[in-house]
């Protein structure tokens, strides 16, 4: 059988398909993001549900012209295949290769940039009051799924847009899923509507049995135009209509005729219009659709059995996580866990498990978790809100003034801290030390590996203050460096190894880099000291004192960008105590990374043992 994706080369091919070969195109698409995704990684079971919808889209659209916003964006693969990227789409994740996410570097059919949730109606909202004030007549479409529909944002969009008195189509993608199980009264909102779907094949059967007859066809024809005012009667649209947002639907997502039909009715309305068409995450892939958490963002896999493959099974930082938080449970009933739907991505599933009282999943909204922290925490209880570096930007404004303002005792298990790898730009968590750092009464502390961070969380969870604790993304093999931890004393850092001359103060994970920086320093004369900074804020002023008295360069090792980082606040303390002593200051540049290996970032940004080395030789270790 000759192969129907061979023939799209260009944005708007697929408007050449016949229908009749619209099912196949379909199942060649699966199959080349299952055949990429089991070998780069990536998010499957998102992409794998979006499939006919994204046709449907496609022929209905004309891209570039027309404007497509994703919001997330992790769904956008048939989107790329779709718009002239198929024969590239095997460098998805790759350094160099195709990001898993929209990039307008990539393409004009890629109108933003993201990775974020909630975002894409605020962003299409300001799509199409643009194109009214330019006069300009084409069609703008967002893409929202019921996850992301948790997130204040797309209230605060969608509030907006009920106003609107100019053509924009929401499309919302309902899966029932973010990452993890949706929670909250949209998604059980969102449950009743989903249930007219019963309703729709209902009415498809019943007309097919009676279109067989004369008398049946004439009926079959009366059903039809009643059909808008039965759909009002079984399908509970009332909360957009009610903001001014007209509803259509549900409609059935893998049914393409019924998605161009839908967005062809939305088309001709003038004002908002929100269709509700309902998807299966990770169809069309057995093991997908029977565990769409484990498929939303995975590993290289096999695909006969969707068992991950070429990584050794190794105990990850977030493992030691969900092992530790249940401990701690245990031994303090006033510890709670709050998550932002990503209860298993965090680790914090087992911790649901025993103690689901104390477990609370707020959906797609880390503002209002760390309010619901400060909120509980006022009331007695000590909450531990587990969340991924990136994400946490997204409640910097609650850490402030609920958390540090109110010296509320929270923690944030910060999971992804540093360079998270093939997710590119938006999930690098190299911002976290810098925001942390600067607000009033905020303790940050990064484990240097699996033990330190079982003691540290442990010591977060007595604070009386707010506290933050970072780790990174998998598990590092950690040999030069001893598996004990000492005791945790606060703002204290630890000595590893007494030198003279130079010392190496690192913070988090970085310890190997750092025994390394030592050992090359030494084959060159230098026996340096290496120190194991835990804390970032506040960090022990009184050790770099001491330092001071026998080292003349103080070199700072982070993964972390540079500008407000450990280093550079450890270099401001240094100079305005006018200690006789250098700061070299070795982090991340001030820029956004893209997809890459982690290990290939760290190279690409000199934070190898080598790469630091050769700085500080260049640099010199006499000054």
């Amino acid at each position: 059988m000759s192969s129907i994706l061979d023939t799209i080369e260009r944005p708007n091919d697929v408007k050449n398909v016949p229908e009749d070969k619209l099912p196949q195109l379909c199942k060649e698409i699966r199959r080349r993001i299952l055949d990429t995704v089991s070998k780069n990684g990536g998010h499957l079971a998102s992409n794998l549900g979006t499939v006919e919808l994204t046709v449907a889209l496609h022929r209905f659209l004309d891209l570039p012209k027309d404007q497509l916003i994703w919001d997330v964006g992790h769904q956008a693969y048939t989107h790329k295949i779709l718009t002239g990227r198929k024969d590239s789409f095997y460098t998805l994740r790759r350094r160099g290769g195709i990001s898993g996410f929209p990039k307008r570097k990539e393409s004009p059919c890629d109108v933003i940039d993201t990775g974020h949730s909630s975002t894409s109606v605020s962003v299409a909202a300001g799509l199409a009051k643009a194109r009214d004030l330019k006069g300009e007549n084409n069609r703008i479409v967002a893409v929202i799924g019921d996850g992301s529909l948790s997130g204040g944002p797309a209230y605060e969009a969608l509030n907006h847009a009920g106003r609107f008195k100019t053509n924009l189509i929401i499309i919302l993608n309902d899966n029932e899923m973010s990452i993890s199980k949706n929670v909250g009264a949209m998604a059980n909102y969102l449950r009743k509507a989903r249930m007219s779907v019963n309703y729709i094949d209902l009415k498809s059967n019943v007309e097919q049995k009676l279109n067989k007859t004369s008398l049946g066809a004439r009926i079959a024809n009366r059903i039809k135009k009643m059909k808008a005012a039965i759909r009002f009667m079984f399908v509970p649209g009332e909360f957009f209509t009610e903001m001014g947002i007209a509803y259509y639907g549900p409609v059935d997502g893998h049914n393409i005729a019924e998605m161009e039909k839908a967005l062809k009715a939305a088309s001709r309305i003038r004002g908002a219009v929100l269709i509700h068409c309902v998807t299966k995450k990770g169809k069309g892939y057995q093991f997908a659709e029977a565990d769409p958490s484990k498929f939303h963002g995975t590993p290289p896999f096999d695909p006969k059995n969707g068992d991950p493959v070429g990584l050794p099974i190794k105990e990850t930082y977030t493992d030691v996580f969900r092992d530790e938080i249940v401990r701690i449970g245990k031994e303090h009933p006033e510890v709670a866990a709050i998550t932002a739907a990503m209860s298993d991505g965090t680790g914090l599933d087992s911790f649901r498990k025993q103690f689901p009282s104390r477990f609370f999943d707020v959906g797609i909204a880390e503002g209002h978790a760390a309010s619901f922290a400060a909120g509980l925490s006022i009331n007695g209880m000590h909450p531990v809100i587990a969340v991924y570096s990136t994400f946490l930007q997204r409640a910097y404004d609650e850490i402030m003034e609920e958390i540090c303002l109110n010296d509320r005792p929270v923690t944030l298990a910060i999971d992804r801290s540093g360079i998270v790898g093939s997710d590119g730009e938006t999930h690098q968590g190299l911002f976290d030390i810098a925001f942390l750092s600067h607000m009033p009464g905020m303790t940050v502390m990064a484990p240097r590996n699996g033990e330190e961070l079982r003691t540290m969380l442990r010591y977060a969870v007595t604070l009386e203050g707010p506290n933050a604790v970072r780790y990174p993304k998998g598990s590092k093999d950690l040999k030069a460096l001893p598996v004990e931890v000492s005791p945790i004393r606060y703002g204290k850092a630890e000595v590893l190894r007494k030198g003279s001359e130079t010392a190496i103060l690192f913070l988090g994970t970085l310890g190997e880099e750092a025994m390394g920086v030592r050992n090359i320093l030494k084959e060159h004369g230098t026996d340096a000291s290496v120190v194991n900074a835990r804390f970032a804020a506040p960090f022990d002023k009184e050790m770099i004192r001491e330092l001071s008295k026998t080292h003349n360069l103080l070199v700072t090792i982070e993964e972390g960008v540079r500008t407000g980082g450990f280093g550079e606040r450890v270099a401001a303390f240094v100079m305005e105590e006018r200690l006789p002593m250098k700061v070299l200051i070795c982090a991340m540049p001030d820029a956004f990374q893209a997809q890459a290996s982690q290990q290939e970032i760290r190279e690409a940004c000199g934070l190898t043992a080598s790469a630091i080395a050769d700085k500080v030789l260049r640099y010199g270790t006499n000054v």
